[in-house]
Parts: structure tokens; C-alpha cells; sequence
């Protein structure tokens, strides 16, 4: 059974930083494109940025220039550097495969990143 567990959201400035890591569990991580994902209130979840299993990145317009995915295999953790931050990326983040489900239907509990003066 596999474990996505986000971590470090919180509230921050405009213009501030935060890094966001996600820890998977129970599966070969290293032979998956992963994905960041995020869900604003009253809102549909969308992918913001993606990794392959060969390191190569796209980002989604909004948060290109801003965010950056990063991957360690070694200990099966995706991140996402996220700077400059906007009152429009306050959303809850979640990872998941890219394309999603590939290690079932579901989702981790998500980190809620809220930006605001």
C-alpha cells in the first residue's frame, strides 16, 4: 500500500518562499513521473509542475519562473521550491504520479499553503 505524505506548507508573505516535500512509500518511486498539485477553494485540482523519472521538469504558466520540482529517488521524496509567492497560490498541495492514480485512487492529506499579508 502506498503512503504519499506532504509536508511543509504554511502561512507566508507575498513575496515570501516556502519548500513543500512529498514522501512516498511502498513502491518503486524511482520509475515514475511525479506531480505537484494544487486545489484552491471552490476550485478543481490542477497539476503545476511535473518531474520525469529522468529529472526533465514543465511547469504549468502561472508558476513557471517561480516554482521549481526536484526529486530525490535515493529517498523516494518529491519537492517543490516555491518563491515569490502570490495571494493566488494559496491552495492545498498535493503529489501524486503524473498522470495521477498510477499507484491507486487516492491522494495524500495534502499541505495547505496560504499566502497572505
Amino acid at each position: 500500500q502506498v503512503q504519499l505524505v506532504e509536508s511543509g506548507g504554511g502561512l507566508v508573505q507575498p513575496g515570501g518562499s516556502l519548500r513543500l516535500s512529498c514522501a512516498a512509500s511502498g513502491s518503486i518511486f524511482s520509475i515514475y513521473a511525479m506531480g505537484w498539485y494544487r486545489q484552491a477553494p471552490g476550485k478543481q485540482r490542477d497539476l503545476v509542475a511535473t518531474i520525469t523519472s529522468g529529472g526533465s521538469t514543465k511547469y504549468a504558466d502561472s508558476v513557471k519562473g517561480r516554482f521549481t520540482i526536484s526529486r530525490d529517488n535515493a529517498k523516494n521524496t518529491v519537492y517543490l521550491q516555491m518563491n515569490s509567492l502570490k495571494p493566488e497560490d494559496t491552495a492545498v498541495y498535493y503529489c501524486n504520479t503524473d498522470p495521477p492514480y498510477r499507484w491507486g485512487p487516492f491522494w495524500g492529506q495534502g499541505t495547505q499553503v496560504t499566502v497572505s499579508s
